[in-house]
């Protein structure tokens, strides 16, 4: 039996909607695999908290990959669900990543935009130009800021990092990750898309805001988690 993980942090939740945080490592639903994911152990919490009989609803609104940790939106009625996804379908909310990632970024700030081709079987995607893109490939674009600068000290070479703050303009599978690294700057950790450094942790890469407009009230709400405060990222901490 898999060692049952710890109820996730939830920043918000009302009759209407739940915000948590996805620790790196957890799935956000559940799969073939059977380990712990945000869907199951957010359902199960609710249960034991409200003592709840049969089952919870919840609706998965959107998805972060299995090795990033960041803020996720879930719904507790079906006219949430609704609400947000059209919110999501027309792109009004707005998610910020940040990464750490391999070199020193030039330029500083601009636009990636080119054409993901998912490839289930090795679960990878693929990056193409997008005037010689597959037909079936998604296009797909992204805006980054560099936030800072440090250097890695490995087997004792320095390696430059850059620390990117990123908004997904689309969300594709694997989209900055394989952006990034198809630019010529692989996320440390992310040994899928090209990381080749010494660096075995997590991969660097957080979904640290989410701004959306709450289904019933339409106010407009954002939920942020700090800058983590462990190696690699506290070579970025000011002070």
């Amino acid at each position: 039996m898999k060692e049952e993980a710890t109820v996730p942090e939830i920043l918000f939740e009302d009759n209407h909607l739940l915000v948590a945080v996805k620790p790196a490592g957890i799935l956000s639903q559940a799969d073939a695999t059977g380990d712990a994911d945000m869907l199951t152990l957010l359902k199960a919490d609710l249960k034991r908290r409200y003592n709840k009989p049969g089952d919870v609803y919840l609706g998965l609104l959107h998805r972060l990959d299995r090795p990033v940790r960041g803020v996720m939106a879930f719904a507790k009625t079906s006219k949430c669900a609704s609400r947000i996804s059209a919110q999501i379908r027309e792109r009004t909310v707005e998610k910020k990543y940040r990464a750490i990632v391999c070199g020193s970024v030039s330029p500083s700030s601009g636009t990636l935009h080119s054409a993901l081709l998912k490839d289930s079987k090795s679960n990878r995607s693929a990056v193409f130009k997008p005037e010689n893109a597959p037909e079936e490939a998604k296009d797909s674009v992204l805006l980054y800021e560099t936030a800072d600068h440090a250097l890695l000290l490995s087997g004792g070479n320095p390696i430059p990092l850059t620390l990117l703050t990123i908004i997904l303009v689309t969300g594709r599978s694997h989209q900055i990750r394989a952006q990034l690294s198809d630019a010529g700057y692989p996320i440390l950790g992310d040994k899928k898309y090209g990381d080749l450094s010494d660096y075995r942790g997590d991969i660097c890469l957080e979904s640290y805001s989410l701004t959306l407009r709450h289904p019933i009230r339409n106010e407009k709400m954002n939920f942020n988690i700090p800058l983590p405060g462990r190696e690699p990222w506290l070579l970025f901490e000011k002070g």
